[in-house]
């Protein structure tokens, strides 16, 4: 007779309180979905940021050089 276990694994969260000011709190409320609780409300908004911030950073054209502009100089530099 063969016996299956089920191992169930408990995850624990840490909770805390935070304080906001009201017009935070409605704006949460507003920017939230049914059912959404503050955490989710806050988590979906600082990974559109993490995105935000990650996109704003890799299409930075500080300091770049135009492409014919960086070839030039590499022939140049490594030409015998």
């Amino acid at each position: 007779m063969t016996r299956f276990i089920n191992i169930i694994k408990f995850i624990t969260y840490m909770n805390t309180t935070i304080s906001v000011n009201l017009e935070v709190k409605k704006a949460l409320d507003d920017f939230g979905t049914k059912g959404e609780s503050y955490s989710d409300i806050l988590e979906r908004v600082l990974s559109s940021f993490r995105e935000r911030q990650l996109s704003e950073l890799l299409l930075d054209e500080t300091n770049c050089v135009p492409i014919e502009e960086a070839l030039a100089a590499a022939r140049k530099k490594w030409q015998k």
